[in-house]
């Protein structure tokens, strides 16, 4: 089943878009850090500085990861310089910022250790894309979760994020008079919904340290404080939000016009908490994508002024619906009910992974690339699709995609451990991986657990590392001899505790 809409021809480069915004409104707040303004000019004059500084065409360049204007800066100037923004958490492992460099060829780095020289690289961003195209030139690598243990890069071509800014302009309905909340882990392309489109329209991207407090009374008095209207929030948090709101009987300040979230289905439950709250003119928008595919692909309005009537309220057992395609998007339903996406945001591959990337990426008889999501859905008549549950092993962690074979891999390096399952469970309406694992002869199984933690915690972020590993005497096979992930984790479960964050 293919979706019939118009895509749009070509759009303006990112950067192109920006230095117009630049033009028109150049005195205007850009960046709000911490109460102090950066205007659109000197936003431009840093990035164009860090731009003549790198030099033209300088590969991939990888930027520190952190909430703070240089980060953006990174950004911007990197895009300017016609290369690949590469973002690298300072707090992850050594090991693995070793790794991500390597695995893209990173010859710079922004204020982090290059680690190993390219001779290790895995490919080059410089190859990726057709020569002398402008726009398949990689904008960006980031890394997704993947069965062998080592990062797995996933090349974004420039048209690919225009297009979907583009489209994420008139999706939010945003104007000059924006404040929208810089929230997202920098590590991850949420945070391009949040700054891209804001910098591309001249409204205001606010960075401000009490997003991540860890407080819902003081993240509330900072979004009133800055006079915030967009929040672009994971699923996950909107549903403690939510819970905060209805116990606290509390309201969101007033200038909030716009919620987006995503990154896991939406609890109905949480949805009726939501509308029994004073919350009628304010959007919630409900969003779906992939790294592989550029950020938001669908996006339905699930309460708000924008919101179709339902018939009655939500109830558990419901299920949410993901959205429409947005009008850069194609889609497609096969045979197994899986989702294709298709159009000009799609991504270049899997950098240096040729397999993988043909196990992911396919083309038709027509010569249109599509990307398998390995999401089931369905479609109502109305075009919303909603998901009906994944065609492979991986899961949604704090809302990144985990391929438990990943974390199988870097368990099973441990010294003690002969055979480990890894797999995911919802408790409370919260995800966590739970590991069960096989002790070799020989090894302490009292403590394999704890030792098993702190050796992923010297290797892998936080969202990798199980919140429960269990030893266990055996797991469950197969009939063909493999692990029965499912099976193993049915008879050794036991009430699982609330996840812990590394």
């Amino acid at each position: 089943m293919t979706n019939n809409r118009n895509i749009h021809g070509a759009t303006s480069d990112l950067i192109d878009a920006f230095t117009e915004t630049v033009r028109r409104y150049p005195a205007r707040p850009a960046i709000v850090h911490q109460g102090q303004d950066v205007s659109y000019r000197q936003l431009h004059e840093l990035a164009r500085a860090l731009a003549d500084r790198i030099g033209p065409a300088p590969g991939v360049v990888a930027v520190p990861a952190v909430h703070a204007p240089d980060t953006v800066v990174g950004l911007l100037g990197i895009l300017a310089a016609g290369g690949a923004y590469c973002p690298v958490d300072p707090a992850f492992p050594p090991q693995r910022r070793r790794d991500m460099l390597a695995a893209v060829g990173c010859r710079t780095a922004l204020g982090l250790d290059p680690g190993p020289g390219p001779d290790t690289a895995g490919g080059s961003a410089r190859s990726a894309g057709t020569p002398g195209d402008a726009a398949q030139r990689p904008a960006y690598l980031l890394f997704t979760s993947g069965s062998t243990g080592q990062p797995k890069p996933v090349v974004t071509p420039r048209r690919a994020i225009s297009a979907a800014v583009d489209s994420l302009r008139t999706l939010f309905g945003l104007t000059v008079e924006d404040r929208v909340l810089q929230f997202a882990s920098l590590n991850w392309d949420t945070c391009f919904e949040e700054i891209l489109p804001t910098l591309t329209t001249g409204a205001a991207l606010v960075l401000d340290r009490e997003a991540h407090s860890g407080s819902f009374p003081r993240f509330l008095r900072m979004i009133e404080r800055e006079r915030i209207t967009v929040l672009d929030l994971p699923t996950a948090f909107w549903h403690e939000l939510v819970l905060h709101l209805a116990e606290e009987r509390a309201a969101l300040p007033g200038r909030v016009r716009l919620v987006v979230i995503g990154g896991e289905a939406a609890n109905p439950a949480r949805l009726a908490d939501w509308a029994a709250l004073d919350t009628g003119r304010i959007r919630l928008l409900n969003t779906y994508g992939s790294t592989e595919t550029t950020l938001i692909t669908h996006a339905v309005d699930l309460h708000g002024p924008l919101a179709a009537d339902r018939d009655r309220p939500w109830a558990p057992g419901d299920r949410v619906p993901i959205g429409r395609a947005l009008p850069h998007v194609r889609e497609r339903i096969d045979e197994r009910g899986e989702l294709l996406i298709g159009g000009p945001a799609v991504a270049l591959g899997y950098l240096g992974l040729p397999e993988a990337t043909a196990a992911r990426f396919t083309e038709d008889a027509e010569g249109l690339r599509w990307f398998r999501t390995g999401d089931r859905v369905s479609r109502a008549p109305d075009g919303v699709l909603t998901h009906q549950g994944r065609l492979d092993g991986e899961f949604k962690v704090r809302g990144i995609r985990v391929d438990p074979a990943e974390v199988e891999a870097h368990i099973g390096g441990h010294p003690g451990v002969h055979a480990v399952a890894v797999t995911g469970a919802t408790v409370a309406g919260r995800s966590a991986l739970v590991a069960y694992v096989v002790p070799r002869a020989g090894a302490a199984a009292g403590t394999l657990d704890a030792e098993v933690r702190a050796y992923l915690r010297e290797r892998v972020p936080g969202h990798l590392v199980p919140s429960r590993i269990t030893v266990v005497p055996a797991l469950v096979l197969t009939a063909s001899g493999k692990v029965d992930r499912a099976a193993s984790h049915h008879r050794h479960s036991a009430p699982v505790p609330a996840p812990a964050h590394p």
